[in-house]
């Protein structure tokens, strides 16, 4: 009953303040969402790696293709996600596969087996058997994936259906089971994470709430509730845990927004402007304290005062002809 309060009482005074009214709001949080959801499966994209490599086309130094591309599925699978959802479409095995071909689109591999060939490229179902985790523990026999999955779906369509007007916490807790249930079948050879939490999400979309980010700071509670919810057959300690990351991370975001009123420096993704300041430097030497400023979501002056407390980066030459050099 805690945790019920505590979540409608943070929703409501996050909508109260207007945080989802900032310009470049939905985009932000989007980016932010994928990159969390990345990062749990090995990516070190960062968010602002991000934004410069979806908005600018910037690649990040130092990162891998590999990781760079799955950012870029990601980005691509939550916007047909958010188009799926505008639309109330039917949760179907072709719709999940065809998501989860824009998922694996630039990272998949074709695996072959006795059964025959199957591609995550293209979305197929695996005709293997998997085990993850430290325990080696065993998922869905390969045979009967495709009649869970078919299962999962019309139990999903009916439950949307079913759900009560305007009980956010019923809908939030229809998106946790419906993570946990997706990735307990396990459909694929790979994705199956960023599958499961973009379908949390999509549903989310659907009812119109705020999504749940899942932290990548918050990888080992998570997993500990998934490992948790099977061993004990109860899928009401997956949806509280759950409940509990939102809350706080809304709570968190609400702390950052009313500082941010209070010191005049806009909320944006980008959180550690010095830091920040370094890592744009170092991609683009030649980048401008306006174009920093207008990146960073800060003013010229705070840059300016920033860069003042900055010894390690120095403006070598002058004007547009010059360049940042930054000492080790």
């Amino acid at each position: 009953m805690a945790d019920k309060v505590n979540i409608l009482q943070t929703i409501e005074r996050y909508r109260a303040l207007g945080i989802e009214e900032q310009i470049d709001y939905k985009k932000f949080y989007l980016y932010s969402i994928i990159t969390h959801s990345t990062a749990i499966e090995g990516s070190t994209v960062t968010e602002i790696e991000n934004q410069l490599l979806f908005d600018e086309g910037i690649t990040a130094p130092g990162r891998t293709l590999q990781e760079q591309m799955m950012n870029l599925d990601l980005k691509a699978a939550y916007e047909e996600a958010q188009r799926l959802a505008d639309q109330h479409t039917l949760y179907s095995i072709d719709m999940l596969c065809s998501l989860s071909a824009i998922v694996m689109k630039n990272t998949g591999s074709t695996y072959n087996t006795p059964l025959g060939s199957f591609s995550a490229v293209q979305g197929e179902l695996r005709k293997l058997n998997v085990t993850a985790g430290f325990g080696g523990r065993s998922y869905l026999a390969h045979e009967k994936v495709p009649q869970a999955l078919s299962d999962f779906c019309r139990w999903l369509n009916a439950e949307r259906a079913a759900l009560p007007k305007n009980d956010i916490l019923a809908a939030y807790r229809l998106s946790f089971v419906a993570h946990y249930r997706l990735v307990t079948i396990h459909p694929w050879a790979d994705g199956n994470g960023r599958m499961s939490r973009l379908v949390m999400n999509m549903l989310q979309f659907e009812f119109g709430l705020i999504p749940t980010k899942v932290l990548k700071e918050q990888k080992a509670e998570y997993i500990q509730a998934l490992n948790d919810t099977r061993d004990q057959q109860d899928e009401s300690i997956f949806q509280n845990v759950m409940i509990r990351l939102h809350n706080t991370n809304l709570q968190s975001e609400i702390d950052a927004f009313v500082a941010s009123q209070e010191t005049g420096v806009p909320q944006g993704v980008l959180q550690d402007v010095p830091q920040d300041i370094t890592t744009l430097i170092k991609q683009n030497p030649k980048i401008t304290r306006e174009e920093l400023a207008a990146l960073l979501h800060v003013s010229v002056k705070t840059i300016g005062r920033r860069l003042a407390k900055l010894p390690h980066i120095r403006y070598i030459g002058s004007g547009y002809s010059g360049h940042w050099e930054i000492i080790e």
